[in-house]
């Protein structure tokens, strides 16, 4: 049996495998999470609408990203993406950064189907008399969404948002199937290194449950305050 050695795990080490990934990790969090949401948003305001042809595309496209694993998603996009896409970022970097770029564009595209449902659940969550008040007071459908509808569904929105963010965080280790340099990625590579992968994978599971754990205290601590509220 293989003895167990964790001597490798510096700080030394740690700035210059994991950092870089770890940051990369959690800034393709917060992008993918705020495109998600804006994109999701327009998409749940499609389905809610009573323009069939919208409401159709809307639904086909949520159907169809909710029935597709996520990693099959990145590989299309990464390999179907045309070369030309990467040549109109300046300075070469479309190219430099095809595999981070692609990681970006897969997960807003992708996890908007899913806050599109967030969304979409939240705003039907509140009394109908809200929307009736807005339409009485003169209010079109995009005011009414705006001052009347959004801002109070974004408070029993809010914690779910929080969920879905955590498991975008731990599905972000997907893009190293495409190379992308991810706080997984630098695990791997630290461990060939120094020759001890079966630690660095256990340190890695250790780093993911940390953050994400956290992350869901912070929830449910969200929660209760919402709550009280209420």
């Amino acid at each position: 049996m293989p003895t167990i050695d964790f001597s490798f795990f510096t700080w030394a080490n740690i700035s210059n495998y994991l950092l870089s990934g770890l940051y990369f990790s959690v800034s393709l969090t917060i992008a993918a999470t705020i495109g998600g949401i804006a994109l999701g948003t327009i998409i749940a305001l499609m389905r809610l609408s009573n323009i069939r042809p919208l409401e159709y595309i809307a639904t086909i496209y949520v159907d169809l990203m909710r029935s597709i694993p996520l990693v099959m998603v990145i590989l299309w996009f990464f390999l179907l993406m045309p070369s030309g896409f990467y040549d109109l970022f300046p300075g070469g970097i479309g190219n430099k950064y095809r595999a981070e770029i692609c990681a970006l564009i897969t997960f807003v595209v992708f996890e908007a189907a899913f806050f599109s449902e967030i969304v979409r659940a939240g705003i039907q969550s509140l009394a109908r008399g809200q929307t009736a008040a807005g339409y009485a007071l003169g209010m079109t459908y995009g005011q009414n969404m705006r001052y009347i509808v959004l801002p109070q569904a974004l408070r029993n929105m809010l914690p779910v948002f929080l969920t879905q963010t955590i498991v975008l965080f731990q599905d972000t280790s997907l893009v190293y199937a495409i190379g992308a340099y991810d706080i997984l990625k630098g695990f791997e590579i630290m461990g060939n290194t120094f020759g001890r992968r079966i630690e660095s994978y256990l340190l890695a599971a250790v780093v993911y449950f940390v953050i994400c754990f956290s992350m869901s205290l912070l929830v449910k601590r969200l929660n209760q305050k919402i709550r009280i509220v209420r």
